[in-house]
Parts: C-alpha cells; sequence; structure tokens
C-alpha cells in the first residue's frame, strides 16, 4: 500500500506573517499565465503577484494605465489555475479603486471570480481609506508606495523617489498609514536603499522591495525581466537565464528544419498500414480484376472522387 500522498495546502496572509515573523525573507515574483505560475509555484515562490505589468510585457500597452479589469481577472484566472501553493495577489487596475465602494466591489471580482487570496493597491495616504474598506470587508491588502506606475502621468517619467527630505517624509508617512490601514504587507518600488531600510525597521509588516536594496523584508520582481525575454534588463533587475536568446535560437532553428524539408522527419511522423492505404485508395487485390475486365486503368481513386 503506498503512503498517501501529502495535501498540498495554498498560503495565506498568515502564512506570510509568519515568514516575516521568523525572519525569512519573501521571495516574490509576478506571473501572468498558467504555465509560467505552475513552474513559479513548483519553484516554490510563496507570494506571486499578478501585476497589472502585464498591460506592458503581456499585453503591448505602452502603460499601466492601459490595462482593464475583464484583462487582469482574464490572466489572473489562468495564474491561480497553475497554482495549488503559492498566495495569489492581484493587482488593482488604474481607476478600480478610486473610492473605497469601487474598491470592495472590484477587489471582490478578484476574490469571487479570479479565486485570489489578496489585492495590491498603489498608494499610501490616499489610498488609506479603500485599504481600510477593504480590509474590514475581509479583503487582504498588499500597499504600493514609492514610484507608483498608475500615477506615471503625474510623475513625468519613472524615477526613484524619495532622495529628497520632503519625499522621504511623505514615504515614511505613507508606508505607515498603509500599516494602519490594515495591509498585511507594502512594496517599495525605486527608493534608495537606507530610506527603504530605515522603512522596514519601523514598520509591522513585511515591506517587498524592488529596486529598494536589500534592507527590505523580501523582494519582488517583473519575471520576464528575471528570464531575460527582452533585450534590456532594467538597474533594479538580475538576468537569471536568456530566454529571448533561447527562443530565437530554437524559433530560428526550427524555421531552417522546415525550410529544408527535414521537420518533421520518422521521429515525428505518424505512419498507417500501407494495405489499408490501398484499399482507401483503391489499389488493393480486389480492385485489380475490376480493372483486368476492360475498366480503364485510374491508378487508384482520384483524390477529388466523391467518396
Amino acid at each position: 500500500m503506498s503512503a498517501q500522498t501529502e495535501t498540498v495546502r495554498r498560503l495565506s496572509v498568515v502564512d506570510i506573517a509568519r515568514l516575516y515573523a521568523d525572519g525569512v525573507r519573501i521571495a516574490t515574483i509576478t506571473a501572468y499565465d498558467f504555465p509560467t505560475a505552475a513552474l513559479v509555484d513548483e519553484a516554490g515562490i510563496p507570494l506571486i503577484l499578478v501585476g497589472d505589468s502585464l498591460a506592458q510585457v503581456m499585453l503591448g500597452y505602452d502603460t499601466t494605465v492601459r490595462v482593464t479589469m475583464d484583462e487582469m481577472l482574464h490572466h489572473t484566472k489562468a495564474v491561480v489555475r497553475g497554482t495549488k501553493r503559492a498566495l495569489i495577489v492581484a493587482d488593482m487596475p488604474f481607476l478600480s479603486y478610486a473610492t473605497p465602494d469601487d474598491a470592495v466591489a472590484n477587489a471582490g471580482r478578484f476574490l469571487r471570480e479570479g479565486g485570489v487570496q489578496a489585492v495590491k493597491i498603489e498608494g499610501g495616504v490616499r489610498s488609506a481609506k479603500s485599504i481600510d474598506a477593504l480590509v474590514k470587508a475581509g479583503i487582504p491588502v498588499m500597499g504600493h508606495i514609492g514610484l507608483t506606475p498608475q500615477a506615471i502621468n503625474a510623475i513625468g517619467k519613472v524615477r526613484v523617489q524619495g532622495k529628497s527630505r520632503e519625499q522621504a517624509r511623505q514615504l515614511l508617512a505613507d508606508a505607515l498609514a498603509v500599516q494602519e490601514a490594515g495591509a498585511f504587507s507594502v512594496v517599495l518600488e525605486l527608493v534608495p536603499g537606507q530610506l527603504a531600510a530605515a522603512i522596514t525597521e519601523r514598520l509591522r509588516i513585511p515591506t517587498i522591495g524592488i529596486g529598494a536594496g536589500a534592507g527590505c523584508s523580501g523582494q519582488i520582481q517583473v519575471i520576464n525581466d528575471t528570464l531575460g525575454f527582452g533585450d534590456w534588463t532594467p538597474k533594479h533587475a538580475r538576468r537569471y537565464a536568456d530566454l529571448r536568446g533561447t527562443i530565437l535560437d530554437a524559433v530560428s532553428r526550427y524555421r531552417a528544419d522546415v525550410e529544408a524539408g527535414t521537420f518533421p522527419g520518422d521521429a515525428e511522423t505518424v505512419l498507417m498500414d500501407e494495405a489499408v492505404l490501398d484499399e482507401v485508395l483503391g489499389r488493393s487485390q480486389a480492385d485489380r480484376p475490376e480493372m483486368a475486365a476492360g475498366v480503364a486503368d485510374l491508378a487508384g481513386i482520384p483524390l477529388d472522387r466523391d467518396l
């Protein structure tokens, strides 16, 4: 009798809090589709974000502002189906949480339809009321401060946030506001390393950094950067693979094999019994006497004949 297979349990925000309390740095990464999510889950990543970054890296939009709730839900469902253990967080798209009522309604769709366990919201002080409303509704929230890509039209361009005294103080206020509103964690994006470490020391919830140095409680990266899908890597990212080169090489060799007639070969081809094929095409023994009796040699049944 074989040993009973251990049931895989999906992680919750309580598990993330336990990792934080135990001093375990929380490895987080984005995923946008079923097969990638399955691999990330198998690799043991405890927290997966279905980021609105899919607007650019998957859908080809120029900014994250363009992605819709329906598009986010479509990809979120695929990620949830591909995972068994990781906590899945869905990014709330632009204007989906402008008011507390909007936030609850749209986040509710992510949990009910998408199957996630939490949502992420950009903004600190300005988003505190929406975070509070979500937490009171039983929806776990991850905050996001520093560079907030959905505000790119107000920021002007992608750049480090918090270098000046005023900005640094505002970021600390934002972090505290997110915590006090009930978020279980907060992303710090493009924040000076010293400031990110200082914020982390002052919070009771984990900070997840991206371009914010090693002093955070964990790190998050866009998986396309980590796997080397593009021809450019942001300063804050590290390539752990070169899938762009691998894919280009594989597809180029495939094209060459097709053009040369070497694919498919015997190994990729299914054959049938020649006798059966002869019967189908009118070339069997049963057809020969009829042809010998004076019927014109048809050399088999024409392929365009109505059978």
